[in-house]
């Protein structure tokens, strides 16, 4: 599988953040980005690495929810 390498330009940035915005839209769009295969390089490991911080948070939320109750 060879890596698009190409640089990530201001614009595509901003309609990245506008697509984040989304809700259920931008989880599935970091898939697609992460995992798809047709992103940018550097675009995946971002999405990569907002996956992992999801699942930290939500980690993170049912620890605290488990702990008050």
């Amino acid at each position: 599988m060879s890596e698009n390498n190409d640089v990530v330009t201001t614009g595509n940035w901003i309609i990245t953040y506008l697509i984040m915005c989304i809700p259920l839209i931008n989880i599935i769009m970091l898939f697609v980005w992460a995992f798809g295969g047709g992103a940018q390089a550097s675009k995946a490991n971002w999405a990569k690495a907002s996956l992992i911080w999801i699942v930290i948070s939500i980690i993170l939320a049912i620890l605290l929810m488990a702990s008050v109750l």
